[in-house]
């Protein structure tokens, strides 16, 4: 592996840089929170510079980017702006459509974004009773017998759910069965008759709206299925890897902006006539937090390094997640600590950032299920013939 960056990444993150200064200041991004969302302002911005695109493919308008480039580009805006944004979750809805979907699909969404900048499309996978669980999914598409079909259920923790212009589903094919594991991906209007949202309130990530998803008898044809009947889950699954890699790079991001503030401020905070960056303890705190985001770091871009050259990274992506989502919220924890009371208060950002790297250890999957995965991969590599 080489670590060293190429023009070309060295210019983009430039660029990242100067849209955080710009456009997220800590007032805007206290708005963001406390209204669930990003501004229209900021949205046309992301589009305009690009930034958006990349990542889908090039026939559709978009920009072809390997996998490091998007993960590097992730950590840096979330580092820069110390907050969670919605861009990587919706490029990641996008960019399932142009994989999995026709040109036709692929262009229609990409043409929406265009247009308004806001989010494209959302993704519906969770249901109340099935998160990890996937069978326990009851969301079901049934065809009538003029051709059409019908979709009935419920979604929760649908990203971004309250301003997509289009949802992504994931449905099983005619009966809820939980023995049932036909399940098709529908890409569905989002001013669809028969869809209601609901906002999920949550401890953090207030940036972001996250709803529940309410499926009433949507009428549905064959144009708006996405990809072979009965193959939606294993289609989704194939970009699940770098969901986690993604989810990755935005606490990493998070974490290293929790850690700038906290390594300042213990330099300029003098107690009993010194400055606290001198007590050993506090140095071996930052010794801690320092050691975790250069194992994330470098963990992260093997697994993206590995990705962009053809290899699998089942069980890397699910240990680097376990280890990483936690560590970060371990950083954001130290962070906190250093800062004394004042860090448990709204004065300063490390509590809200720490609120949202809480909520990285659910998503893409707990930390739990994290260990399942690895533990059983690490088992078959290690076990004799």
């Amino acid at each position: 592996m080489d670590f060293s960056l190429t023009d070309e990444q060295e210019l983009l993150l430039e660029s990242i840089d100067e849209f955080a200064e710009r456009y997220f200041d800590e007032d805007t991004i206290k708005d963001m929170y406390k209204n669930h969302g990003c501004p229209d302002e900021i949205g046309e911005a992301y589009r305009d510079a690009g930034f958006g695109y990349m990542g889908l493919p090039e026939s559709v308008g978009g920009i072809d980017t390997d996998y490091l480039t998007l993960a590097l580009m992730t950590e840096r805006l979330y580092h820069k702006t110390g907050c969670m944004t919605p861009f990587m979750t919706a490029m990641l809805a996008m960019k399932d459509i142009a994989d999995f979907g026709t040109e036709e699909q692929a262009q229609m969404i990409v043409d929406a974004y265009n247009e308004s900048g806001r989010c494209a499309a959302a993704l519906g996978i969770s249901e109340p009773a099935a998160g990890s669980d996937n069978n326990g999914m009851t969301t079901v598409v049934k065809k009538q017998e003029d051709g059409t079909y019908i979709m009935n259920g419920q979604k929760t923790w649908v990203t971004n759910g309250a301003v997509a212009q289009f949802f992504l589903i994931i449905a099983k094919d005619e009966d809820p069965a939980y023995e049932n594991k036909s399940y098709s991906m529908w890409l569905v209007p989002a001013d669809s008759e028969g869809i209601s949202v609901g906002l999920l309130e949550k401890v953090g990530q207030q940036a972001i709206a996250f709803t529940d998803l309410f499926l009433d008898n949507v009428k549905l044809t064959e144009a708006n299925r996405v990809g072979e009947a009965g193959k939606g889950f294993y289609l989704l699954m194939k970009n699940f890897e770098f969901e986690r890699c993604l989810v990755v790079a935005q606490g990493l991001g998070q974490a290293q902006a929790a850690m700038d503030d906290a390594a300042n401020y213990v330099s300029e905070r003098n107690v009993f006539g010194r400055p606290l960056a001198t007590n050993p303890l506090v140095r071996d705190l930052l010794v801690e937090a320092e050691t975790i985001l250069e194992n994330v770091r470098t963990y992260l871009y093997k697994c993206c390094w590995m990705l962009d050259n053809g290899q699998s990274i089942r069980s890397e992506v699910a240990m680097l997640k376990r280890y990483a989502t936690k560590g970060c919220t371990r950083v954001a924890d130290i962070a906190m600590s250093l800062y004394g009371g004042i860090g448990y208060t709204e004065e300063v950002r490390i509590g809200r950032i720490w609120r949202d790297l809480r909520g990285n250890e659910f998503a893409g999957g707990a930390v739990e299920v994290m260990s399942y995965i690895a533990g059983r991969e690490i088992v078959k590599k290690y076990k004799k013939n």
